[in-house]
């Protein structure tokens, strides 16, 4: 029986919509929604565009960085070395600037050592067989303790004679009155989304974490395509770091103490899927903001912020038993 072209396309907008409705960032971009109703009408302080404009910019350094991740993931890796990475690059930065040299080669010195960082981690990985784990958990703190070495263990927080170009390149809001840290996450999400969505290299990177010894008997050069992608997750590490560097005006070896953590949640939230071969940079932004309205809205309902973790661990929990539960539901 011949099936018409209004039945086709009938039936394609049926399976898309099924498929949205299936997938998990939906649904985490309804909890976002229904949860900036309900603290807009619960509290007389969410809504204001003072806070709107802290979280926006808050969400933003662990969005950038859980770009980054979610290519990992995606492969079916891990990078627990983050948020040594940000402190490692800012203190680079800081430091590289505090001698006196220009914001081009400090952001350049700063990026350089997130890409030879990432180029570490993926070699070891990809070429030695490391496992992802013990990598990154040695780097995570190496670098932190390599930041400690180039400051001496002190806060930096003069940055010679582009002081106020740093500041207002982290800091300021040039278009619209949207933080500049806004500005970046969104175009970097969006060039996430196309290089994931229609290049050659992020079909591997789907290939690779979907089935890696099928991808390698296809002709996919695994090994360097995994060297690539550890070297982007540390790149935006680092551009968090620059970012993060002029909104603070200071770097200490505290900065990103514990903001893997938040970034694979953010990642895992937003539809990643820890076993490979699932994940968009939509859902790491979804996932970064659920977080970042939960630590929001702990103080705004007067709930104590050591709860702060238990909400995000369960929001985690959460993602992981939907993602399983779906996987039943297709009899995987």
């Amino acid at each position: 029986m011949a099936i018409s072209l209004d039945q086709t396309i009938e039936q394609k907008q049926r399976s898309w919509f099924a498929g949205i409705l299936s997938g998990q960032t939906f649904w985490v971009l309804i909890a976002v929604i229904l949860a900036c109703i309900f603290l807009s009408m619960a509290t007389d302080s969410f809504a204001t565009a003072k806070n709107i404009y802290n979280i926006t910019r808050n969400v933003t350094f662990v969005a950038i960085i859980a770009l980054g991740m979610t290519l990992v993931i995606i492969t079916g890796g891990i990078d627990l070395s983050v948020g040594s990475v940000l402190c490692l690059c800012s203190m680079v930065l800081a430091v590289v600037m505090n001698a006196g040299y220009s914001i081009e080669i400090g952001i350049a010195a700063s990026i350089g050592t997130a890409l030879l960082v990432g180029a570490f981690n993926g070699t070891l990985i990809a070429y030695l067989g490391f496992p992802p784990f013990v990598v990154t958990l040695g780097m995570l703190s190496v670098a932190r303790s390599l930041a400690m070495v180039a400051s001496n263990n002190t806060v930096v927080f003069q940055f010679g004679p582009d002081h106020d170009k740093l500041l207002a390149l982290g800091g300021g809001a040039w278009f619209f009155g949207i933080a500049n840290p806004v500005l970046y996450m969104v175009v970097l999400a969006l060039l996430t989304g196309f290089v994931l969505r229609w290049t050659k290299f992020g079909r591997y990177v789907f290939a690779i974490g979907g089935n890696e010894h099928a991808a390698t008997l296809t002709g996919v050069p695994v090994a360097r395509i995994k060297v690539i992608v550890y070297m982007i997750s540390a790149l935006s590490a680092g551009v968090a770091g620059i970012i993060q560097t002029g909104w603070l005006g200071a770097v200490t070896t505290n900065i990103g103490a514990g903001m893997e953590l938040q970034v694979i949640a953010a990642a895992v939230i937003g539809g990643a899927n820890l076993a490979g071969g699932v994940g968009t940079a939509f859902g790491a932004l979804i996932g970064a903001a659920l977080i970042e309205i939960i630590r929001n809205s702990l103080g705004l309902l007067g709930i104590n912020a050591f709860w702060q973790g238990s909400f995000i661990g369960g929001a985690i929990v959460l993602a992981v038993l939907f993602d399983r539960i779906r996987n039943l539901r297709h009899g995987e």
